[in-house]
């Protein structure tokens, strides 16, 4: 029987549209619903005046919001990579009493409307609240101050974490870590060297999601942090603000620098994650 040759596989279709389908309905898609509005962004903002939005961009107020903002969003997204570790391990290597309630609770933050998590975030932390009454005999002011901010933002981001590492800590084998074990490694020397090179991509991963996900919140910060201005001013707030102003010209050079130090960061996180997984790769 002679072997089947390229022009073979070339007739051969499946049941299912191929690649060419798939490839026009992904860019269709992906054009419709996110590069025509970002489209849309960048030339109102090319329309303006550049010494305008330069000139907006570059004020203290919305500075002071630009490093709030990516400075909450970063210790968030470093607080959930660490807790939510934790919290993935145990969901996936012990069975215990509550298990499944306690997964559930895990995505509570995607079900909650955001405003519902803003006012219950800030009943609980505010000077008065159930946390905030004994925080604040220390000195330490959560509700109202860019702690506030964080605590929000940790709130959102943490089933991101969670759900993308526990399918990598399902497909780590537990022969590997006795067999560390078995060599003399100790517990921490076998995280080091033996589990936490095999989830690094999916750690990255959840942080690059939690991160960009904190970026944007607006609907549970705004309650929680006070909203003023040089302090606790979020940039998703200061958008609304100058579009309440009518200063669409403003509103958009905000959104359009905002939306280019995104792309930035997470192309930075994204190629360390890609490092990371094909030096994983090699040495396995």
């Amino acid at each position: 029987m002679p072997a089947p040759t390229a022009k073979t596989f070339r007739k051969r279709r499946g049941v299912i549209p191929g690649f060419g389908l798939t490839l026009g309905y992904t860019i269709f898609y992906l054009s419709l619903v996110v590069l025509v509005p970002l489209s849309a962004l960048f030339l109102k903002t090319a329309a303006a005046p550049w010494a305008d939005a330069w000139e907006t961009i570059t004020s203290p107020r919305v500075l002071a919001s630009f490093r709030l903002s990516l400075a909450a969003s970063l210790a968030a997204a470093a607080v959930n990579a660490v807790f939510g570790l934790g919290v993935a391990w145990m969901l996936v290597r012990y069975a215990f009493p509550g298990k499944r309630v306690i997964d559930a609770v895990v995505d509570l933050p995607f079900a909650l409307p955001t405003a519902v998590s803003g006012i219950a975030l800030t009943t609980v932390y505010a000077p008065g609240g159930w946390i905030g009454r004994w925080l604040e005999p220390l000195g330490i002011k959560a509700a109202f101050s860019p702690l506030g901010v964080t605590i929000a933002l940790v709130f959102i981001g943490l089933p991101f974490v969670v759900r993308t590492l526990q399918p990598a800590l399902e497909d780590l084998d537990p022969e590997v870590e006795e067999a560390a074990a078995s060599l003399g490694a100790g517990r921490w020397q076998t995280f080091r060297c033996v589990i936490l090179p095999a989830i690094l991509p999916a750690l990255l991963t959840g942080f690059a999601l939690a991160f960009a996900r904190a970026l944007g919140e607006y609907g549970s910060v705004v309650f929680i942090a006070g909203n003023m201005p040089m302090k606790t001013e979020i940039v998703p707030l200061l958008i609304l603000v100058k579009l309440e102003q009518y200063d669409y010209t403003g509103a958009t050079a905000i959104a359009s620098a905002m939306l280019v130090l995104s792309f930035l960061l997470l192309f930075l996180i994204n190629a360390v994650q890609w490092w990371s997984a094909r030096r994983h790769f090699a040495e396995g």
